[in-house]
């Protein structure tokens, strides 16, 4: 696996996001909060890592929920996933939901997300005169269930 550098500044106490095993696509980010913070049900707040990146520019972040988190306390990221864009010089934050039916206490340094990194393309419209311009497939306009249950 080719490993690429990506430049952080951490004014957070928290490590460094890091991959937890060999194969692990995601990182945990932390929070970086002075005191704890608590998500009323059904309240949304966005929470600050102290992290600001510069990714390789063919590069984006996603901001993904933590499995554990949701099945455990109904919480998740609101705009999931959330992307940062290779020029964002700004504060990684994530933007967390309670959906549960109970308070959820974030401590400090608590793993509230994880981020992939992957790499991009942008693509290039070439506009066409109607839907039948476009090439056919089995699948055709089959949408949402479609495919299964």
């Amino acid at each position: 696996m080719e490993n690429r550098i990506c430049k952080v500044f951490n004014k957070s106490a928290n490590a460094l996001p890091a991959y937890e095993s060999r194969y692990a696509s995601g990182m945990d980010l932390r929070a970086d909060l002075d005191g704890s913070v608590v998500l009323q049900p059904g309240e949304r707040k966005l929470i600050p890592t102290g992290l600001f990146i510069e990714l390789p520019e063919d590069c984006e972040a996603q901001v993904r929920p933590r499995s554990g988190l949701a099945v455990k306390h109904g919480i998740t990221v609101l705009n999931s996933p959330g992307t940062i864009d290779a020029d964002y010089r700004g504060e990684v934050k994530v933007l967390l939901i309670n959906l549960s039916q109970e308070p959820f206490e974030i401590q400090p340094g608590e793993r509230i997300a994880q981020m992939v990194v992957s790499r991009f393309q942008q693509m290039q419209w070439q506009e066409v005169e109607s839907v039948d311009d476009l090439s056919q497939t089995e699948r055709g306009a089959g949408g949402f269930g479609h495919t299964g249950k």
